[in-house]
Formats: C-alpha cells, structure tokens, sequence
C-alpha cells in the first residue's frame, strides 16, 4: 500500500506499485482507446485489471491516512497552544513544522505568538531574542 510521506500530501509507492502506475499511465496515455475484444479478458489483462483496481483503493486509502495524519498535527497543534506558555517550546515546534506544510496560521497563533513575545525571557531566551 502506498505510504503517506510528509504532511504535504505526498505518497511513497513500492516497486510492485510504481510498475502498476506506469502500466495504468500507458493504457490510460494510448491515443487509441482500449477496445475489448469479444469473450473473456485474457488471463495477463484480467491481471492488470484487478492490479489497477487494488492500487486505486490502495491510494485511496493512502490519502484518507494523510488526511488523518493532517488532522492530527493541527489537533497537536491546538494542543500545545492551549497549554502556553508552559508549552513553549513544543508549540514552536508545531507551529514551524506546520507552516513548513504549508500551514496558514490562525489568529489564535498569531495572538499566541505576540503573547510569547511580550512575556518575560530568562537569560538564554533573552540572549536568542537579541540575536533576532
């Protein structure tokens, strides 16, 4: 089954997979439309067939976990930025990681940074913010 990679939506397939995608691109690419010929398909199209149709349900899947996954990482997200300031850290994290997956921040983010911001830093953070 194909693997959600990342939180962009990307997917990672097997060998086994990719030489089912290219074999659906081919047919699916052919100027001429695949006309059946008259009986049963042969026992190698019955194959390709049935390949197809595993790997469609398996992508399928496979975005249905990357929307689980996606849904996930905002409910952590969330998660951290209810328990600031002692989350600090963490948040930051979530939050760097989200907008690196293209993530629009919310007014609750933005609110919640400008809080971080103004409170108080001890003696490494205050080093850090100078720097910036």
């Amino acid at each position: 089954m194909p693997t959600p990679y990342g939180s962009r939506g990307g997917m990672a397939f097997s060998a086994d997979e990719l030489r089912v995608l290219r074999r659906a691109l081919a047919i699916a690419l052919q100027p001429d439309p695949v006309t059946p010929s008259a009986g049963p398909l042969g026992p190698d199209r019955a194959e390709e067939v049935q390949d197809c149709l595993r790997l469609a349900e398996a992508v399928d899947e496979a975005v249905r976990e990357g929307g689980r996954l996606r849904a996930f990482l905002l409910d952590e997200l969330a998660r951290y930025r209810a328990a600031l300031p002692g989350a600090t850290v963490g948040y930051l994290e979530q939050l760097q990681g989200a907008l690196a997956a293209g993530y629009e921040p919310l007014a609750e983010d933005l609110a919640a940074l400008r809080a971080l911001c103004g409170s108080a830093a001890g003696g490494g953070e205050a080093t850090r913010r100078a720097r910036c």
